[in-house]
């Protein structure tokens, strides 16, 4: 009896053995899943969102359906700063700024009553397609601040030899102007975040930059042009802009980048010496911004008569080159604020507030 069973447990674990053995060699004949390659890396981009300052307004030279179509005026030029930074050919640049755009626009405000519709959320879906290193905003002086509406009002004060100019009137509503800016700025970059952190981004994984205004007049104004022919204004007028109203506007923006975790670009003083009409009849191309300008062919038609002058007082492609030297000093730096202030060789640069404070007090 006790052989029987000591053959049956011989037998049984000789059969497990084999059990195992097959089981081994089944799953080993298998072929093995072959784990798939992780995608490839997304392609690198900076993108550009605001206003004309970074639209390429009077740059001239239009981007195809951004010159009037279908009621598109965002006037992209190929010259607009973010097509003439320093950066690697990988690296995919995308304009999203439009003439005239106001904050609203550029967050997510659901109806922005734009052709294109709100900046943001084409931004979200630039996002799930591009790895975006860098966003660089220039909004708010359309808002509140209405600085075109400023400069007609200086225009109009020259025509009427108005005592005080422009400057008494706005004086002491411009500090308010730029306050009530401040919020509808402030939504809009909070919209850039969320848009961001949709998309999976950590705040460290890209850049947020705010750049202020530069100045596009100045006290400068050759004689012979201080008129309908470059630059109607007055001199006080255009000493309060550029010493007072551009860098109250430009202290708004800062204060309001500060609250979202930003880093600031300040231009308040970036186009001193080359501002419109400073360079009179002898030297019109050291000037970085457009005199007056006026389409004459635009007048005959209803719906393009109102953008005739849109290009007067805007960065020209030169300016726009010069914007985006120091834009491109500032993306490949670490320092959280900078201002643009000419080099040695007159060419911006991105220095730091301590700098500049330095060269001020000189």
């Amino acid at each position: 009896m006790r052989a029987h069973v000591t053959r049956l447990l011989t037998l049984f674990l000789v059969g497990g053995a084999f059990a195992v053995v097959g089981l081994v060699l089944l799953v080993g004949d298998r072929p093995t899943p072959e784990i798939p390659p992780p995608p490839p890396p997304l392609p690198p981009a900076v993108v550009t969102m605001g206003d004309s300052t970074l639209s390429g307004e009077g740059a001239g030279n239009y981007v195809p359906g951004t010159d009037g179509a279908n009621g598109n005026w965002c006037h992209r030029s190929p010259a607009a700063p973010v097509h003439q930074l320093r950066l690697p050919g990988s690296v995919k640049r995308i304009n999203l700024a439009c003439s005239g755009a106001k904050a609203g626009l550029v967050g997510l405000e659901a109806r922005p009553n734009h052709p294109e519709g709100s900046q943001a959320r084409r931004l979200a879906d630039i996002a799930e397609r591009y790895r975006i290193t860098d966003i660089v905003v220039q909004v708010g002086a359309n808002d509140d601040p209405s600085f075109v509406d400023v400069l007609n009002k200086c225009v109009g004060a020259w025509v009427a030899r108005a005592p005080g100019g422009c400057a008494e009137e706005l004086r002491q509503e411009w500090p308010k102007r730029v306050q009530r800016m401040q919020p509808k700025v402030l939504d809009a970059l909070r919209d850039i975040r969320t848009v961001m952190d949709r998309a999976g981004y950590e705040r460290d994984g890209y850049s947020l930059v705010v750049q202020s205004y530069a100045s596009p007049v100045g006290p400068g104004i050759a004689p012979e042009l201080q008129d309908l022919s470059g630059c109607p204004l007055l001199t006080s007028d255009v000493k309060w802009v550029r010493s007072t109203a551009v860098p109250q506007l430009s202290e708004g923006l800062r204060e309001v980048a500060e609250q979202v975790g930003a880093r600031f670009l300040d231009l308040s003083r970036a186009g001193y010496g080359h501002e419109a009409c400073t360079g009179g009849d002898k030297a019109p191309g050291t000037e970085w911004f457009t005199r007056l300008t006026v389409d004459w062919q635009a007048l005959k038609h209803e719906k393009r008569a109102p953008h005739a002058m849109q290009e007067s007082f805007h960065a020209n492609a030169t300016g726009h080159a010069q914007f985006a030297r120091c834009l491109s000093d500032f993306l490949t730096g670490t320092r959280q604020q900078a201002v643009c202030l000419p080099d040695s060789e007159g060419n911006l640069t991105a220095v730091s507030p301590e700098v500049a404070a330095q060269r001020t007090s000189r």
